[in-house]
């Protein structure tokens, strides 16, 4: 039994003392019919409740603690032993406690009468308590539902989280290996500067991958290490602007947001000297900007469609809240909230 329980039990057990032992009260009344059977003693009253008080604790600490016999018959729904064994315990602390009370305070009932009042004073506790167990019993078979529920529902998210990264490496893998074969015909010097910053950002997405979370300035390292095969891409024809304040570098988005929302910019838009694509990455109204000029190309690459979709899932997991998507005649943005 938790300590709630226990509590539970205890104020239970007090309860059920207290109502099957109120009776007696009546005894006050001088010209009362309790009164013509029973002369009120304080002393037996006290006693009477408190041995009433420890047969119904004793009764909820077998039938609720797992490691008793009777719980483990209970369990294993074998419910007549159960309910034999608790018989024989009802009876035997009635005895018991009909006894010694029958000892310390000389009855003037017949003795029929005044085992009978006390059978059925213990048997009432026993059915009183007997509903409380199957109360706490439920509450208990509840919580533990909750709680594999909570558990298949955390296991469930930790698998969809593993399933999107497994999808967005493949997909960046794709990309620049389709990007590095161009650079390699053109230029194979530069080919080996593009290996090395591919390496970089590939450790990076490794050295991460134990944690679904990454701060801004993580991120911005490896979009700085991308902003470098972009260029030997596209040379001047890309330009990348950083503006984030130091005290927002600290907070806390999906690894490997922004490399995806860069890559597609790339992707998706004309990229010549003439007309340069520009990206901007700054904070606005407490949420991380990823903006670019819009120039939709004309025939545009194909592909998978997974990086905007994955980073939009892994968001909503993760953060609880949507990525904003905002697209003008001159703009394609991208507004990740922060959580501050």
């Amino acid at each position: 039994m938790d300590k709630t329980e226990k509590r539970i039990c205890w104020y239970s057990s007090l309860l059920i003392a207290l109502l099957v032992s109120s009776p007696r009260l009546l005894a006050l009344r001088e010209n009362g019919i309790v009164a013509h059977y029973w002369r009120f003693n304080l002393a037996e009253l006290i006693l009477q409740v408190a041995l009433n008080l420890f047969f119904c604790y004793l009764l909820f600490h077998l039938n609720l603690h797992r490691n008793n016999t009777f719980f483990n018959y209970r369990s294993q729904k074998r419910y007549i032993i159960a309910l034999f064994l608790n018989l024989v315990l009802v009876l035997t602390c009635c005895i018991f406690a009909g006894a010694i009370q029958h000892r310390l305070f000389l009855s003037h009932q017949l003795p029929q009468i005044y085992w009978s009042g006390y059978i059925s004073r213990y048997f009432l506790s026993g059915m009183l308590a007997a509903i409380i167990i199957k109360i706490v019993l439920l509450l208990r078979e509840s919580k533990q539902k909750d709680s594999e529920n909570e558990q298949l529902k955390t296991a469930y998210l930790e698998a969809e989280l593993e399933l999107l990264k497994e999808q967005l490496n493949p997909h960046f893998l794709f990309n620049s290996l389709s990007t590095l074969s161009g650079v390699v015909r053109e230029d194979p010097v530069k080919a080996q500067h593009f290996i090395n910053h591919l390496s970089k950002i590939f450790r990076y997405a490794l050295t991460q991958s134990g944690g679904q979370m990454a701060t801004i300035e993580e991120e911005l390292k490896m979009v700085r290490s991308y902003e470098q095969l972009l260029i030997m891409r596209f040379e001047d024809a890309f330009k990348l602007n950083i503006n984030v304040n130091g005290k927002f570098l600290g907070e806390k988005i999906p690894h490997l947001s922004l490399q995806p929302l860069v890559e597609n910019a790339a992707k998706h838009n004309s990229v010549t000297l003439s007309s340069p694509l520009a990206v901007q990455i700054f904070i606005e109204d407490s949420m991380l900007v990823i903006s670019n000029n819009l120039q939709v190309l004309a025939n545009p690459e194909s592909g998978t469609g997974i990086g905007l979709v994955n980073l939009a899932s892994r968001y909503r997991i993760l953060m609880q809240q949507e990525l904003l998507i905002e697209k003008t005649t001159e703009n394609f943005i991208i507004k990740l909230p922060l959580k501050l």
